[in-house]
């Protein structure tokens, strides 16, 4: 999306020179701030540099099988790059129609037409259905209006932002890079941030034998009880996708879980001699408790 970098340059102006003057006795003269365009449609687009395009699509992953969208596509450097290097489909959205007729003639170049694609629209009515990979070069608080649509993807879609963060949702990875050539600002690296779509869990899950795991979670992070009759047992652990590692206090005693496509968990490993073994699967209670007729 181009139209936001018109408030990014001005801000990055503001940064620069706010540094340019930071220790020094006298006021000294402002830099010129950048020049703007009459209209959000000649507004300057911020370049991806090409290592950085490289990086951001490693740090995800891609790969032959993956479907692709680029949020604010841009030259659409990210979506052929992605066909040409890795083999996967990619769909690019700006609203710029110049620079999707751009993007477009230059993956017709490519030789990738057939598997990298562009349109006009607005970010936010691009239905991200489908897409394994989602990219973004975008402002925090563009990424924040999206973060509900993203967190309510299927668990295990990768989502790479160049720069800018989720807010509260931490990232699962991120990588700095020194990047001597980007265009703003007077750090002259960037940080490519990496979120997993965690499953959603929260809640209580039934499994044989009156066995119940009480999740409570926040993003990746969980906490949770593990309860067999009378026994209580408080489990901390994490949230990879479709993957939860759980970990109580004693040595060896770590189990990790899987959600399935039924909705149900399944125990892949765990202690030997516990309640909860490998093997069992748990079901989300439709009440609220485990015991009979839940």
């Amino acid at each position: 999306m181009t139209a936001p970098w018109r408030r990014l340059l001005a801000g990055a102006w503001l940064l620069a020179a706010a540094a340019a003057v930071q220790g020094q006795a006298q006021p000294q003269p402002l830099p010129p701030p950048p020049a703007l365009a009459a209209s959000d449609e000649e507004v300057p687009f911020i370049t991806t540099p090409d290592r950085v395009t490289l990086a951001m699509l490693q740090l995800a992953g891609v790969g032959p099988g993956d479907v692709l969208i680029d949020l604010g596509s841009g030259d659409g450097r990210i979506v052929i790059t992605a066909a040409l290097r890795f083999g996967a489909r990619g769909l690019g959205v700006d609203i710029v129609p110049d620079l999707v007729a751009r993007s477009q003639a230059s993956a017709a170049r490519a030789g990738v037409a057939s598997r990298a694609s562009f349109r006009v629209q607005d970010l936010f009515d691009t239905p991200l259905a489908g897409a394994s990979v989602i990219t973004l070069y975008l402002l925090p608080e563009f990424n924040l209006r999206l973060r509900p649509r993203l967190l309510a993807l299927p668990a295990g879609t990768r989502i790479v932002s160049h720069d800018w963060d989720m807010g509260d949702w931490p990232p699962d990875r991120t990588l700095t890079l020194a990047v001597p050539e980007k265009a703003i600002g007077l750090d002259k690296r960037s940080r490519l941030h990496l979120w997993v779509v965690p499953a959603q869990l929260q809640g209580l899950w039934c499994g044989p034998g009156g066995l119940a795991l009480q999740v409570q979670q926040h993003y990746q992070a969980v906490q949770a009880t593990l309860m067999h009759g009378a026994e209580q047992l408080a489990l901390a652990g994490r949230v990879d996708g479709a993957r939860l590692q759980l970990l109580g206090s004693g040595p060896g005693a770590s189990w990790a879980v899987e959600l399935g496509a039924t909705g149900a968990l399944r125990v892949q490993s765990a202690p030997q001699g516990a309640a909860l073994q490998a093997g069992h699967q748990l079901q989300p209670a439709t009440g609220a408790s485990c015991g009979p007729g839940r």
